[in-house]
């Protein structure tokens, strides 16, 4: 029994070690990252519930149209001094009531307070869809902007490495010197303190990789560490030729924030209208349905006559004689309940009109308000035109900026080489010193480094262009 259970868990164990390893070697190209993070994004799921919450504000105002119909019962025994509700009469006993009803409720007219409202929510309603599209789009972008960045990192990554290797290589040579004894030995000595120098540059660049992973990650909402394809992805750095005012004229069609925007200014004045509703009469009308049902009422039926005395006397000749007289009587029989019902059955209907007076200025205030809220709307709007148009103004500047800056850099790579490649030679033959040697090679490899960082620079600018004119 206990090897078997040993069997089980070591199938157990053994399944999930082969599935975090191949959950961890997975690689995700844009595509996948994406549709990963329009998936499993909490923020945008937030934004999913609020659009939900609406929809239902939205449905809830419509069917505030219309009418409502209740129904009520009770049944109960009520013991001592009551009042009779079949003959309104006080009776001191033991009975048993019920009473049920059906009543109709509807607004005819309240200034078009429930049809402004319903009008407002759905305004409010498309906006919260309109939201949806927005988060989207900004999530599309930090996804693809959190990619290029991993991919930025990782090339760098790489370039430390060739780094790395290049020293190790120029140590071999020079330990070979160092061990005979030629040369001078303060250049082996120099060559390992710049191998420390590059194992502490890919140390750097690990983290910032890592730290780039896990942006990616959380914009995924996914726990285990993976790999970016770097394949999936076309690199264009050719020269972005529309200019500011082009871009912001196509986020203006394009963007969904604007259209939300727009359509909240929208809801805002019918929360106007709404209120200005308070001035107004509501009238409304209504009807009822109601019985009820007592254990102690009764039906008396004739059962025949019988002479009683009626308590008068009459003298004949001195003597007196007791009056009698004829009676009819009675049996009770109670009154059972589905004849109760349907004989106590009672209608109404009616109209009602309130007419507002005065509310302490409540009215005049609520319009005041939903006023103010219609111009936080439009400055919010306004605030978002001039927010976009000088964020693209920015991002376009800095986009030709690092255009120029990218293609002066590649100059520059190509005349280091060039240096790197004449004192790597005159070094390992003895002509030159170690200084002019590390110099030139420290000024290529940072040249390269900031050759891919001002080319996914200008990529992940111009992926930011992109999405304000709706072509990410």
């Amino acid at each position: 029994m206990i090897q078997k259970k040993l069997i089980i868990a070591l199938i157990v164990l053994t399944g999930w070690v082969t599935y975090g390893q191949d959950l961890g070697s997975k690689s995700f190209s844009l595509e996948e990252c994406i549709a990963i993070a329009l998936e499993n994004n909490l923020d945008l799921k937030s934004t999913n519930l609020r659009a939900n919450a609406a929809k239902v504000n939205h449905q809830q105002s419509k069917a505030s149209l219309l009418p409502s119909i209740n129904g009520n019962f009770n049944l109960g025994v009520n013991d001592g001094r009551s009042i009779d509700p079949f003959t309104n009469d006080f009776i001191n006993q033991e009975l048993t009531f019920s009473n049920m009803g059906l009543s109709l409720n509807m607004t005819v007219f309240n200034g078009f307070r429930l049809l402004n409202a319903a009008k407002r929510n759905r305004l409010n309603r498309e906006a919260s869809e309109l939201e949806i599209e927005a988060a989207k789009q900004d999530l599309v972008l930090n996804v693809t902007l959190a990619y290029l960045q991993v991919l930025n990192n990782k090339a760098v990554l790489e370039l430390t490495k060739q780094r790395y290797q290049a020293t190790k290589k120029q140590l071999a040579i020079q330990k070979d010197f160092y061990d005979n004894e030629s040369g001078n030995p303060a250049d082996y000595a120099d060559i390992l303190g710049q191998i420390a120098n590059d194992e502490t540059s890919i140390l750097v660049s690990e983290s910032n990789l890592n730290n780039a992973k896990l942006s990616l990650l959380q914009l995924m909402n996914l726990q285990n560490v993976t790999e970016v394809d770097t394949k999936a992805i076309m690199l264009d750095l050719e020269k972005y030729e529309l200019s500011a005012d082009e871009v912001y004229t196509a986020a203006l069609e394009s963007l969904a924030t604007f259209q939300a925007n727009e359509l909240r200014i929208e809801a805002a004045k019918k929360g106007v209208s709404m209120a200005k509703a308070q001035f107004t009469p509501e009238i409304s009308v209504f009807s009822g349905v109601n019985t009820n049902y007592s254990s102690a009422a009764e039906i008396f039926s004739s059962t025949g006559t019988s002479i009683v005395e009626t308590g008068d006397f009459v003298t004949v000749g001195g003597q007196d004689f007791s009056v009698m007289t004829e009676e009819t009587t009675f049996a009770a029989e109670s009154i059972s309940y589905d004849d109760q019902l349907d004989n106590n059955l009672n209608t109404v209907i009616g109209v009602s009109v309130s007419v507002p007076l005065f509310n302490s200025f409540r009215a005049k205030s609520n319009v005041a308000i939903e006023k103010i809220r219609v111009q936080e709307s439009i400055l919010e709007l306004e605030r978002t035109h001039i927010d976009i148009k000088n964020t693209i103004a920015q991002v376009h500047f800095d986009m030709e900026a690092v255009y120029n800056r990218y293609q002066s850099i590649q100059k520059q790579v190509e005349a280091y080489e060039e240096s790197y490649r004449i004192n790597e030679i005159r070094f390992n033959n003895g002509v030159s010193n170690f200084l002019n040697y590390v110099t030139s090679k420290n000024n290529l490899d940072n040249a390269k480094v900031n050759l891919t960082n001002a080319k996914y620079e200008y990529l992940l600018l111009v992926k930011v262009l992109n999405y304000y004119r709706g072509n990410l």
